[in-house]
């Protein structure tokens, strides 16, 4: 099995460069140093189970593309495999000779509208999705079922909670019969001397999630009824579990900047929307990709929170509608030269293993 040190060795290296933010331009101070690169693998790991496609740091700071993973990854206009073929020299470690076999003529099409403005739009909605955590913090603690029961009061409902503290009952001192054609309703009966056997109205304990119902006798009759919201519940239960899976997993200086600027939004997320939307338009105008960018003050200013996030929205979705006109006016090809690019690929491994 080939290791990311020995992909990164003069034996199998064919390319090397700087990516993220220090390529683009939009790094601040304390911006980790990324790298990417295209390697050969050894002749002997096509043979075994398990060939070699692809192998990462475990922070994701550095990958390396086997080559035949990388010309696969250009025939689809993978963005960040077209980002490694146009770093250009400012940005080069490493390059072998053989690397100048890839002729970026052959790769860039009207693929690139799905691969980098759809890619953009996935962001703007990881950006809404994100924006509703934000503007949304959940407590710490899970609310429980019983927040999510209301009880027929008058013309209208009351919170369960608040009906039996009215009443001075203890919820375990009540039992509950389902009421026939009436989804989550129940039928509230109560025993304070505890002589009847209720089972209360849930079962104690973190993993109680739904009524407890019971036999009642037959003359008995009910205090009241009660509708449980269990649809609600277990939406709360998700967005609870997704937000502290966030709030785990969430960068802390990322996280410290969003709070600062206050616009509730992640703003180096919407940066990165935006730089993907104007390369997008920049292949449709101009048949290259740009990947130090040269709009890198606005991109800074958007990571600085200087927009409203209503206004990125918008200026998002206008710029999307104008991309989509600038690819049907684009002389591109449809998709890559597949035929092409794998001439280029066999040359490459003959060549290597020569």
């Amino acid at each position: 099995m080939i290791t990311l040190q020995q992909a990164r060795s003069s034996g199998c290296l064919l390319y090397e460069c700087l990516a993220g933010s220090r390529a683009y331009g939009t790094d601040l101070p304390g911006s980790d140093t990324d790298l990417r690169g295209v390697f050969v693998a050894p002749i002997g790991n096509f043979y075994g189970l398990d060939p070699v496609e692809q192998l990462s740091a475990e922070d994701q700071d550095e990958i390396y593309y086997e080559i035949g993973r990388f010309i696969s990854l250009l025939c689809r206009n993978n963005p960040t495999v077209l980002e490694i073929l146009f770093a250009g020299p400012e940005l080069t470690r490493h390059q072998h000779p053989l690397w100048a076999r890839i002729d970026p003529r052959l790769v860039l099409s009207k693929l690139c509208l799905h691969s980098f403005a759809g890619y953009a739009v996935s962001q703007v909605k990881k950006a809404r999705g994100l924006n509703k955590k934000i503007v949304n913090p959940q407590p710490s603690e899970r609310r429980q079922p019983l927040d999510f029961c209301h009880v027929v009061e008058g013309q209208g409902s009351i919170p369960l909670a608040t009906w039996l503290a009215n009443r001075g009952m203890r919820s375990g001192d009540c039992g509950l019969v389902n009421v026939p054609h009436l989804k989550g309703v129940y039928a509230i009966f109560h025993d304070p001397a505890g002589r009847l056997g209720y089972r209360g109205i849930f079962s104690e304990g973190p993993d109680a999630t739904e009524p407890r119902t019971t036999s009642v006798p037959k003359e008995a009759q009910p205090e009241g009824w009660m509708q449980y919201n269990r649809d609600g519940f277990q939406r709360h239960c998700k967005e609870h579990r997704d937000y502290q899976e966030w709030v785990q997993k969430r960068n802390p200086e990322r996280h410290l900047t969003n709070t600062t600027h206050g616009r509730n939004y992640d703003s180096k997320n919407l940066m990165h929307t935006f730089r993907l939307l104007e390369m997008a338009s920049e292949i449709a105008t101009t048949g290259k990709i740009t990947v130090q960018r040269p709009d890198r003050d606005f991109l800074l200013s958007i990571r600085r929170g200087d927009f409203a996030y209503e206004d990125l929205m918008a200026m998002a979705g206008e710029k999307l509608g104008i991309i989509e006109q600038e690819f049907a006016r684009s002389d591109l090809p449809e998709e890559p030269d597949r035929q092409a690019l794998e001439q280029v690929l066999v040359e490459i491994r003959q060549e290597w293993y020569r």
